[in-house]
C-alpha cells in the first residue's frame, strides 16, 4: 500500500467522523438550552420524487454503516481492500472499495441532482450548502485511494466519459441556480388585501389573492399569518396550496382526512378554504351543524333554567332579569364602560368587586346557571331561606351603566338604576354542592339571585355560609 493510498483513506476517515466529533465536543460545552441541534422540514412542492429520495435518504443515514459520516462503511472498505491486496487480488479490493464509496455518494448525489432539476422542489429557504458538498468528500477520497498507478495516458471508456460529462454539467447547474432569486413575495399593498384597490399584481385570481393574504396575515388576517412562509415567495406558496387543494378535494374538501391533515405542507391548512371552494363547502356546512348542535345545547339549558319558579322579591324591584348565563372560568363579570377585563377576588368564593367591575360564581370552570338579577332603589329585606350561601359586597359604579355578562354573548343591563354611586350587591347562591359532587349535573343546578341597590356601606357581609358536610361512614 503506497503512502498516498494511506494519506487518501486516512483523510477519508477523519473527514466523515469530523462533523460529529465537533457537534458532540459543541454539545458538551453548551449550555442545555444552547445545545446545537439539528432542525429540518421536509417540504414538497409537487415533487414526489423529492420525496421518495428523503425517506430512503433517511432509512439509509439511519444505519450503522451510515453513522458518524458513514466513517463505519469507510474502515470497512478499507478492511477489505487491504485483505484483497494481502491475498494478491488488488481487482476484489477496488471493487469492495468502489461499492463502499457509491453507496455514500449515492444518496448525496440524487439529493443535489433534485437541487438542480429544481431548487424549489426541495427546499425554498436554502441552496445547496457547504455541507451537501461536503458530504461528497470521503467517499470520492476513498475512489482516489483505491485508484491503480498509471504510468501513461489511458484513454477512458465510454462509461467513464458519459459519467465525467454527467458531473460536469450538474456541477454547472448547481452554480447557475444557486444565483437565482427566490421568488418574489408581494405586500399588502400589491396583493390589495384591505380591498381598497390599487393593488399591483398581476395575473392572479381574486381567491388566490386572499389565499396568500390569509397566509401573510395581510389586511384582514393580521395576526393570522403562517410564519414558516414569510419568507417563501408567492409561486411556492400558491404551488403547495393548489397541491393541498386537489388533495383535499380527493377527500370531499375534508382536511381532516389523514392524506391531507399529514401533507408535509399541511401548516397551510388553516387558510385553503379562501382557496379551495370544496373546503370553503364543507366548512360552511359543519359550521352550521356545530351552530344547531349549540343552539340545541343551549336551548335545553334554558328550558332546565325555565323550570324554576320565578322569585317573589318581598318588595318591588326596579326592573327583574332572568338569564341563562354560561361562565367563563368558574364566573360570569360585569363590567362598566371602560373598565372592561378587570376580575376582582371573590368573598368567600362567591362575589367581588372593584370600582366599575363585577365577579360572581357561577359553575365550576367552564358551564351554565340559571341567574335572576334585581335592580332596587332602596334596599330590599334579606332573604335566606332556600338559599345555602348569601354574601354582600360593596360596588362602587363610575358610570352606573354595569352590565352583567357570560362568555356566550348573553348580558344583563341596567343593574345600577339609580345611576353612577355607591351600591350593594347581595348574591344568593344553590347548586354549589351538586357541581363539585357530580360529574357530569344536571341542567339548571346552580341557581344564582343577584341584588343590587344603593348602599354605602364598603365592607363585606356574609349572611349564610354552606353548612360543612357531615363525615360518612
Amino acid at each position: 500500500m503506497s503512502r498516498r493510498s494511506s494519506a487518501l483513506w486516512v483523510s477519508a476517515l477523519l473527514l466523515a467522523v469530523l462533523p460529529s466529533v465537533l457537534f458532540r465536543i459543541d454539545a458538551l460545552l453548551s449550555e442545555p438550552e444552547d445545545a446545537p441541534g439539528l432542525y429540518g422540514l421536509v417540504t414538497v412542492y409537487g415533487c414526489r420524487i423529492d420525496l421518495y429520495v428523503r425517506f430512503w435518504d433517511s432509512a439509509l443515514r439511519g444505519l450503522p454503516p451510515y453513522s458518524y459520516g458513514g466513517a463505519p462503511m469507510i474502515v470497512l472498505a478499507f478492511a477489505g481492500w487491504y485483505a484483497s491486496l494481502r491475498k494478491g487480488r488488488d481487482r476484489l479490493g477496488r471493487i469492495v472499495a468502489r461499492s463502499a464509496a457509491t453507496a455514500l455518494l449515492l444518496p448525496s448525489l440524487l439529493q443535489l441532482l433534485m437541487y438542480a432539476l429544481d431548487p424549489r422542489c426541495t427546499d425554498p429557504w436554502s441552496s445547496a450548502g457547504f455541507m451537501d458538498l461536503y458530504v461528497l468528500a470521503p467517499p470520492i477520497l476513498v475512489l482516489l485511494a483505491v485508484r491503480p498507478h498509471r504510468r501513461a495516458f489511458v484513454r477512458r471508456g465510454r462509461l467513464a466519459r458519459t459519467a465525467a460529462v454527467v458531473l460536469t454539467v450538474t456541477a454547472t447547474l448547481l452554480v447557475a441556480v444557486g444565483s437565482v432569486p427566490p421568488g418574489k413575495v408581494s405586500a399588502d399593498s400589491e396583493l390589495d388585501c384591505a380591498g381598497f384597490g390599487g393593488g399591483t399584481v398581476e395575473g392572479l385570481r381574486k381567491d388566490e389573492k386572499e389565499f396568500l393574504c390569509r397566509v401573510r396575515g395581510y389586511g384582514f388576517f393580521p395576526g393570522e399569518g403562517i410564519e414558516e412562509w414569510n419568507e417563501t415567495s408567492d409561486r411556492i406558496v400558491l404551488a403547495q396550496g393548489h397541491h393541498l387543494c386537489g388533495l383535499a378535494d380527493r377527500h370531499g374538501g375534508d382536511i381532516g382526512a389523514p392524506a391531507v391533515r399529514d401533507a408535509p405542507h399541511a401548516s397551510l391548512l388553516p387558510a385553503l378554504a379562501s382557496l379551495c371552494p370544496s373546503v370553503a363547502s364543507r366548512q360552511a356546512v359543519e359550521e352550521k351543524q356545530g351552530q344547531g348542535e349549540r343552539a340545541a345545547y343551549v336551548a335545553g339549558k334554558e328550558r332546565a333554567c325555565a323550570r324554576h319558579p320565578t322569585h317573589r322579591p318581598k318588595i318591588k324591584p326596579v326592573r327583574q332579569r332572568r338569564a341563562t348565563m354560561s361562565t367563563t372560568f368558574w364566573i360570569v363579570q360585569g363590567w362598566e364602560d371602560g373598565y372592561e377585563g378587570r376580575t376582582p377576588d371573590l368573598v368567600e368564593d362567591l362575589v367581588g368587586s372593584e370600582p366599575g367591575a363585577l365577579a360572581i360564581w357561577a359553575a365550576d370552570e367552564i358551564g351554565y346557571a340559571c341567574v335572576t338579577v334585581e335592580s332596587y332603589t332602596r334596599r330590599p329585606p334579606l332573604e335566606t331561606r332556600g338559599w345555602t350561601e348569601v354574601v354582600e359586597v360593596g360596588y362602587e359604579s363610575p358610570k352606573g351603566s354595569l352590565t352583567l355578562s357570560d362568555g356566550g354573548g348573553r348580558d344583563v343591563q341596567g343593574l345600577t338604576a339609580a345611576g353612577p354611586g355607591h351600591y350593594r350587591v347581595r348574591v344568593h347562591l344553590r347548586g354549589r354542592e351538586q357541581v363539585y359532587q357530580v360529574l357530569d349535573p344536571p341542567d339548571g343546578a346552580v341557581e344564582l339571585l343577584v341584588m343590587v341597590f344603593p348602599g354605602e356601606q364598603k365592607e363585606p357581609v356574609v349572611h349564610r355560609r354552606p353548612r360543612p358536610a357531615r363525615p360518612t361512614g
